[in-house]
């Protein structure tokens, strides 16, 4: 599978790559031709923990444009002005949202007419759940991260039984790290099982 290396000043925390799979594939490969942006804007929107943060540092930190990370969060006239600058300025605009922009309970709901219209025209990005290949990555990415020693076995054992989300394999990793410390052994089937029932609790929670 392929991934991206990091060209970032990143923090102890931040994953060494991105996993390119399934969900994000499509678009990696609209932000690696951002000059093809219809008004040099796009919108990059996916589920918790996908990702979405990493990628907009990123494409600023390649040189390839601007980024605003939670945008939906964000007062609407600053969105509207950074929109407008990118047209004067022809530098590309990132605009990254936790939810997708439209009506309905849940999306992004623009209440400015202005920023609306010009949000509709942007490219509409999305990010989605991972298939069982990117998973089998993911785990890898957050057990490295940790320095929790998972081997193939691990991660043939884990992938076919772990919730199929970005947020569920951080958790799941996590409380395979806690168990593992908290038992003061490497972990073992015993922990991936127990570590797998925590995780489908929806506890311990990653932050």
């Amino acid at each position: 599978m392929k991934q991206i290396a990091l060209p970032l000043s990143a923090a102890s925390d931040s994953p060494p790559r991105i996993v390119v799979g399934n969900a994000n594939a499509a678009a990696i490969d609209a932000l690696l031709e951002p000059d093809a942006w219809p008004f040099h804007s796009a919108i990059l929107s996916g589920p918790p923990r996908s990702g979405k943060s990493l990628l907009a540092r990123w494409f600023v930190e390649s040189g390839r444009g601007d980024a605003l990370d939670d945008a939906d969060r964000m007062d609407e006239d600053a969105v509207f002005h950074s929109w407008n600058r990118a047209q004067e300025s022809g530098r590309p605009l990132l605009i990254v949202a936790s939810r997708r922009r439209g009506e309905g309970e849940g999306r992004w709901q623009v209440m400015l007419p202005d920023l609306g219209s010009r949000l509709g025209a942007a490219l509409e990005l999305e990010i989605g759940e991972p298939d069982e290949e990117m998973l089998g990555e993911l785990i890898d990415v957050h057990a490295q991260m940790r320095g929790l020693p998972l081997d193939v076995s691990a991660t043939d054992y884990l992938v076919p039984r772990c919730e199929r989300s970005h947020v569920g394999v951080e958790n799941l990793v996590a409380a395979i790290d806690r168990l593992s410390l908290e038992r003061k052994q490497p972990p073992t089937l015993t922990i991936w099982r127990d570590a797998l029932e925590e995780a489908g609790r929806g506890l311990p929670k990653a932050s």
